[in-house]
C-alpha cells in the first residue's frame, strides 16, 4: 500500500464516495421492512405473524433471484474499466432478459408457499395470512427483479446516488400507503397484513418506473444506447450471467437461510431466549449494512480496475477495502461493547430478555467484525468474476460450521452439561465467519497475485 500513497488516497475517497449512497439506500429499504412489522403488529397479532412469516419467505426468494442478477455489476464494471462503452448497454439488456426469465419461477414460488408453510408447521390461520401477503408481493416481483438489474448496472457505472434518491421516494410513499391499505384509511380497502404486501408490490413498480425514467432522461447514459438497438436474448451472454450470478445468489441464500434456520432451532429454548436472540439478530442486520455498502463499492472498483487491465490497482483496491473493513470492525466492536446496556435496554424492557441479550453481546462484537471482513473479501472476488469456489466455501462455513456446528455447541457440547444454550449458535456463527474470513482472504490474495 505504501508504494502508491497517492493512488491509495484516491481509491479510499472513491470507496467512500461510492459506499455512502448505497448505505443510505439499504437503510431506507430496511426501514420499509421494519415499518411493515410495526404496521401489521398494531393491526393485530395474527396479521403480524402472517407478515413476519410471509416476509421471511419473500426475502429469501428475492435474495436468491436478485443475487443472481447482481452478476450485471461485475460484468458492466469490466466493460467500464476497459472503455467498451458499446457493450455496456447490451449487458444491461441481457440482464433485463434474465430478470424476465427468473420472474416466472419466482412468482410461482410466492404463489405456492403452502408446502413449505406446512413443513414448518405454521398454524392454519397464520399460514392463510402469510399466503395472502405473498400473493400480493408476487404481483411486484417482476418489477423488483428488473430493478435489481438496474441497481447492479447503476453501481457498476459509478452512479449510486440515483439509487439513494429512488429509495427515498419509494420509502416515503410506502409508509403511508401500507398503513392506509392495512387499516382501510383514505378510502382504500382494509386488507390487514396483506395491505403491506400490496403496498410493496406497488412501490416495486414505482421504483422500476423511476429507474427506467432515469436511464432514459439522463444524458450520461446516452452513450450506452440502452433503449436503442434492443437485442434479443443471447444464450451465450445469458449463460455467462448465470454462471457468474448463480453462485452469488446461492451464497446470499445460504447466508439468510442459515440465520432463519437458527431462529427456528432457538425456538426450542423458550420465549425469553428467542426474544433475546432476536434483539441481537436485529443489531446484526443494521450493522451489516455498513460493510455491505463498502463491499459493493469494493467490488465495483476492483471490477473496473480488472477491466482496465490494471491488476496492481485491483489488488490495491481489494487490500484497501479489507483494511477499511477491519478498521470499521474494531470501531463498531468497541462501541457495541461500551454501549451494550443502553442499546439492549432500548430494545426491550423485560429483565429476562435483557439478560439473554447482554450475554450475547460479546459474540456480536466478534461476529460483526469477521462478517464484515468476509463480506468485503467475497465481493472483491466477485470483482475478479470469481464466484463458484467462494459459494462452496460459503456453504461449508455457514451451513457446516455455523448451522451444524452451532447446533452441536448449543445442544450436545459436553461442557453444557445437558443445559442447551443459545450461546452455542453464536459461537458457531463466530467460528463460521472467522473461517470464511481466513478462506476468502487467502483466496483473494492468490487470485490477486495470479492476475499481476
Amino acid at each position: 500500500m505504501t508504494a502508491h500513497p497517492a493512488s491509495a488516497g484516491a481509491i479510499v475517497r472513491q470507496l467512500f464516495h461510492h459506499a455512502w449512497p448505497i448505505l443510505i439506500a439499504q437503510l431506507l429499504s430496511m426501514a420499509m421492512m421494519i415499518a411493515d412489522t410495526l404496521i401489521a403488529g398494531r393491526y393485530g397479532t395474527l396479521d403480524l405473524a402472517g407478515v413476519a412469516i410471509g416476509s421471511s419467505f419473500y426475502i429469501s426468494v428475492v435474495m436468491l433471484l436478485g443475487g443472481i442478477l447482481q452478476a450485471v455489476a461485475p460484468t458492466v464494471a469490466h466493460h467500464v474499466g476497459a472503455g467498451r462503452h458499446a457493450e455496456i448497454g447490451p449487458a444491461l439488456q441481457q440482464g433485463f432478459w434474465l430478470a424476465a426469465m427468473l420472474a416466472l419461477p419466482g412468482v410461482a414460488m410466492l404463489l405456492a408457499p403452502a408446502p413449505l408453510l406446512a413443513l414448518a408447521q405454521v398454524p392454519a390461520d397464520v399460514a392463510a395470512l402469510a399466503g395472502d401477503y405473498l400473493a400480493a408481493t408476487a404481483a411486484g416481483l417482476p418489477a423488483l427483479l428488473f430493478y435489481r438489474a438496474f441497481y447492479a448496472f447503476n453501481n457498476a457505472v459509478g452512479r449510486p446516488r440515483a439509487l439513494m434518491a429512488i429509495s427515498a421516494i419509494v420509502t416515503s410513499i410506502h409508509l403511508p400507503l401500507a398503513w392506509a391499505l392495512t387499516n382501510g384509511a383514505a378510502g382504500l380497502p382494509e386488507l390487514g397484513g396483506a395491505g403491506c404486501g400490496v403496498s410493496t408490490a406497488i412501490i416495486n413498480w414505482l421504483a422500476l418506473g423511476c429507474g427506467l425514467a432515469y436511464l432514459a432522461r439522463n444524458p450520461a447514459y446516452r452513450q450506452y444506447r440502452i433503449f436503442s438497438g434492443w437485442q434479443a436474448p443471447h444464450p451465450g451472454e445469458l449463460g455467462k450471467l448465470l454462471r457468474l450470478g448463480g453462485p452469488m445468489g446461492l451464497s446470499t441464500f445460504i447466508d439468510i437461510s442459515s440465520f432463519t434456520l437458527i431462529a427456528i432451532l432457538v425456538a426450542r429454548l423458550g420465549v425469553e431466549t428467542v426474544a433475546g436472540h432476536r434483539v441481537i439478530s436485529n443489531f446484526t442486520g443494521v450493522i451489516y449494512m455498513l460493510p455491505l455498502a463498502l463491499s459493493i463499492a469494493t467490488m465495483v472498483l476492483v471490477g473496473q480496475a480488472v477491466g482496465a487491465n490494471d491488476p496492481a490497482r485491483a489488488r490495491l483496491t481489494a487490500r484497501l477495502g479489507m483494511g477499511l473493513a477491519g478498521g470499521l470492525a474494531v470501531l463498531l466492536g468497541i462501541l457495541l461493547w461500551l454501549l451494550r446496556e443502553p442499546l439492549v435496554t432500548l430494545s426491550t424492557t423485560d429483565p429476562a430478555v435483557q439478560a439473554v441479550a447482554l450475554g450475547l453481546v460479546l459474540y456480536l462484537c466478534f461476529y460483526q467484525g469477521f462478517d464484515g471482513l468476509q463480506t468485503v473479501a467475497a465481493h472483491a472476488l466477485r470483482g475478479y468474476k470469481v464466484t463458484l469456489l467462494p459459494m462452496l466455501l460459503h456453504t461449508f462455513c455457514f451451513w457446516g460450521i455455523g448451522l451444524s456446528g452451532g447446533y452441536w455447541l448449543s445442544f450436545h457440547a459436553p461442557w453444557r452439561a445437558g443445559a442447551p444454550s443459545v450461546a452455542g449458535f453464536w459461537e458457531g456463527c463466530v467460528l463460521a465467519t472467522l473461517a470464511a474470513t481466513l478462506l476468502f482472504g487467502a483466496l483473494l490474495r492468490r487470485v490477486a497475485k495470479e492476475r499481476l
